[in-house]
């Protein structure tokens, strides 16, 4: 409870409904870049009692990236239950309810019972969409009703009384069938606060007298334009917005939420701010997700709120680490080495920290003890200073081995990378290593290290040979074993695909009817593999004779031009299915490496 005494306001504002919008162009000229304006009047602060956050990462976080699956969106939404959801310092997350995947992915998270995060739902403010609350029955949802200007009389071609009246039927209709409305005062930071917003507020009031449900407000900063400095005008100060509904319309502190976007690099001090001067909630993304510039990270949220309550109960900080490890690994993208808290090197300073300077104290450089609250060594910047201890100490922390697959420093493939490093050094470079560079050197002298890695190419490969190598092998030409027909089909084929290397044509006695290599400066190579040589004792032929199926071998090194292969292989059968020979394609790691990124696994057709 505040030590503050307060004197509640005793005045009821009425809106002014301009025949004309309020565009504010005083400090939103447009044309120019806004400005912040001050009128000297200060304020105290009064923190919420309690602060807490929503999630909004299966909302505002999709609008920033490919949608989850359902199964994703299960899993997420463990993890937000697992980092702040038990404590319910993570108290709701809101979903889309549009789609069937929308629906069926609020179904797999209410299975789950949790009490935190609870289950909501957003909408546009009207009954058609609230019919979709309803049905799956939902006790609360989020609805847009936007507030400035901009948006009722430019977007949605209305004047404030309109728009106010059709917020209002909307929100009545939510109180009659027992659910609590949250409105979502898009656009705030360019609203009339006192000629709209607090009077909508003070009726939303009203309506939750009258059907004793609370009717909650998301104050949405949608440009990014509120500013945390004390002295500076509305509509864009932070505090300001926040006192005027809590002293002004008389909501309560927890039925308000704080929603900002990034665009000037102010969303997590604003949502802070907004936490010191009586707002209850602040709401966010995981890894700050959002439309446009993103939302306030819910990871930084936390740290935040440990930092300001001294609760380290509220939180399990390990989890934040989980969160990114499971973005990169099943979502495919790459935290920003930077990315604090959960960049590869958001605890490593830039000048490098030796593992001699570890060993005596990590405290120096470290924000906390990174180990313990967030499963996160700290790293250290390799330069020509780092020696082979330091490599070895990059390799094992990067890569996370386990102590007794750990590499020492005496390694053969320790001293060759270390070499290279010097090298470069030597040759002039000023700048350390980064990640990539590093996992490159160590993927060229250790490549046993990345059997995951090489599991995903070789799935890459899989995704590629159904559809390529299989409909190559399916070619008339290639089925009439005719050898000048069939190589001017397979030579076409590598012109276009220029991941694959060569490709062998054998009959059903593994002896080649034809081969096709790739590159011009290979072929010298491959002069001793001539048409009827013998390959009846590969294992990429055996298997596909063998299975009638297609297979795919592990990674080799090619006796012919030494580079690192797989062979994809694949029956050839007449139009009766009846066999003729293997047709065989030697994929290039390298290339592969190189390309798998431009690979949709989906059309792998598309690769050039």
């Amino acid at each position: 409870m505040s030590l503050l005494h307060l004197n509640k306001t005793e005045r009821k504002l009425s809106l002014k409904n301009p025949a004309n919008p309020e565009l504010f162009r005083r400090i939103y000229p447009y044309t120019n870049i806004s400005r912040i304006s001050f009128d000297d009047r200060f304020i105290m602060p009064r923190p919420a009692d309690p602060m807490f956050i929503t999630d909004t990462t299966f909302r505002d976080g999709q609008q920033a990236r490919p949608p989850y699956s359902v199964e994703q969106i299960s899993h997420i939404f463990d993890l937000l239950h697992k980092l702040g959801g038990k404590s319910g310092l993570i108290r709701a997350s809101e979903f889309f309810l549009y789609s069937d995947k929308d629906r069926r992915a609020v179904e797999a998270c209410l299975a789950k019972g949790y009490k935190y995060p609870r289950v909501t739902g957003w909408i546009r403010a009207n009954a058609k969409d609230l019919k979709l609350v309803k049905d799956m029955g939902l006790t609360e949802t989020g609805m847009l009703t936007s507030v400035s200007d901009y948006h009722i009389y430019l977007k949605l071609q209305k004047n404030r009384k309109q728009a106010m009246d059709d917020y209002l039927e909307v929100v009545s209709k939510a109180l009659d069938w027992g659910i609590t409305p949250r409105c979502h005062f898009e656009d705030i930071t360019r609203a009339d606060i006192y000629g709209f917003c607090i009077p909508f507020a003070q009726k939303l009031m009203q309506l939750s007298k009258e059907y004793h449900l609370p009717v909650k407000i998301r104050l949405c900063d949608t440009m990014g334009y509120g500013v945390p400095y004390p002295g500076s005008d509305l509509p864009r100060s932070v505090a300001r917005i926040v006192r005027a509904f809590t002293d002004e319309a008389e909501v309560p502190g927890e039925w308000l939420e704080w929603h900002g976007h990034n665009d000037f690099h102010k969303v997590l001090v604003n949502g802070v701010v907004a936490w010191l001067y009586g707002c209850g909630g602040i709401n966010g993304t995981l890894l700050g997700f959002g439309e446009r510039t993103g939302n306030s990270p819910i990871e930084a949220l936390v740290i935040e709120y440990i930092q300001l309550t001294g609760d380290d109960d509220a939180a399990e900080t390990p989890v934040i680490s989980e969160i990114a490890e499971y973005f990169e690994r099943e979502l495919g993208y790459r935290v920003p080495d930077n990315y604090p808290f959960v960049g590869k090197d958001f605890n490593a300073t830039s000048a490098g920290i030796h593992v001699d300077g570890l060993l005596k104290n990590e405290e120096i450089y470290n924000i906390f003890d990174t180990t313990k609250l967030l499963n996160r060594k700290v790293p250290i910047i390799i330069t020509d200073k780092s020696g082979r201890a330091g490599v070895a100490y990059w390799i094992n922390h990067q890569l996370g081995l386990s102590k007794d697959a750990q590499i020492d420093k005496r390694h053969p493939a320790v001293g060759k990378i270390y070499e290279s490093i010097e090298k470069a050094y030597q040759a002039g470079r000023t700048t350390s290593f980064s990640n990539q560079e590093m996992k490159s050197l160590v993927k060229r002298y250790l490549p046993e290290l990345f059997a995951s890695e090489f599991d995903h190419l070789k799935q890459l490969a899989h995704n590629l040979s159904a559809r390529l190598v299989v409909r190559l092998s399916e070619s008339p030409e290639v089925r009439s074993m005719n050898p000048d027909a069939a190589g001017k089909v397979i030579g076409d084929f590598l012109a276009k695909y220029p991941v694959i290397q060569f490709v062998n044509l054998v009959d059903t006695d593994g002896k080649v009817v034809e081969r096709v290599v790739a590159n011009e400066e290979d072929k010298p190579k491959y002069a001793p593999l001539t048409r009827g040589t013998d390959l009846s004792s590969r294992e990429w032929f055996i298997t596909p004779m063998q299975t009638g199926k297609l297979h795919i071998t592990n990674f080799y090194q090619s006796q012919y031009t030494g580079k690192l292969l797989l062979t994809v292989a694949v029956p050839v059968v007449d139009e009766q299915d009846n066999p003729r020979g293997v047709l065989g394609a030697d994929i290039r790691f390298e290339e592969l490496l190189k390309r798998h990124a431009e690979l949709d696994p989906q059309d792998p057709t598309e690769m050039v």
